[in-house]
């Protein structure tokens, strides 16, 4: 349930303009190798590095990511992780398989769906690093119940990541900034990692600009960038 009681939908549209021939042709042929077997998968215990066949060092999870350029960018330069990317609009992974041409391995899962799907069936602590990037903001009031950003996800995204795990996050919407920052500032663990305000208007150099993010820039809405993390186990003496 979200803030309001309501239940969560939190995507609209599935399909824009249609494929072009080639497009439609990665999702009806490249698209079910790489599906998650959300199915199949127990819920609250399912260790995603077994849905690939070379078992990753760690799994990264993104979710709504949009075009995939930042998905595929972090397959590319991190040849020891695998991702999970959820997105429902076809449109969205119709691009993700394109560029995933230039990734090495099979590293890559993709949910055309729910991501709530996802983060139903995965075991506590099985995700290195979560990214929520630019998603919608719905900006009416009666939509809020509609945002990904909802405490009760906060603290989901917390028990799936590891100790020491990410969380990043950005908008260029200023009203769901100030509803992230409350909802991740509500949480008694998650930290902030940043030093200065500088932190919240700068790229960090392992965080790629998305199609999304150039747009916003060029029509005058500046994103805000926003890591936390879990923090590490302690020994007790």
């Amino acid at each position: 349930m979200s803030d309001h009681g309501e239940e969560r939908l939190f995507f609209g549209r599935r399909k824009g303009r249609p494929l072009r021939a080639g497009m439609q042709r990665r999702v009806d042929e490249d698209l079910v190798p790489r599906l998650v077997p959300v199915e199949t998968a127990p819920a609250n215990a399912t260790d995603p590095r077994d849905w690939f066949p070379q078992p990753p060092r760690a799994v990264w999870l993104e979710i709504g990511f949009g075009g995939g350029e930042h998905l595929a960018w972090q397959a590319q330069h991190n040849p020891d992780i695998a991702l999970i990317g959820c997105e429902p609009f076809v449109n969205g992974v119709a691009s993700l398989l394109r560029h995933l041409d230039d990734v090495e391995g099979d590293r890559v899962r993709i949910h055309p769906d729910d991501a709530r799907d996802v983060l139903d069936v995965l075991a506590p602590q099985s995700l290195e690093r979560i990214f929520v990037l630019h998603a919608d903001p719905w900006p009416k009031r009666r939509h809020h119940y509609r945002r990904i950003i909802q405490h009760e996800t906060v603290a989901r995204f917390y028990e799936l990541l590891k100790p020491g795990g990410i969380l990043r996050m950005a908008t260029d919407d200023p009203g769901y900034l100030v509803w992230i920052l409350a909802r991740i500032t509500a949480h008694p663990d998650f930290r902030w990692t940043g030093t200065s305000m500088a932190d919240f208007t700068e790229r960090r150099d392992d965080w790629p600009e998305t199609r999304y993010e150039a747009k916003a820039k060029r029509e005058g809405r500046m994103p805000a960038y926003l890591e936390f993390r879990k923090p590490a186990q302690t020994c007790q003496g």
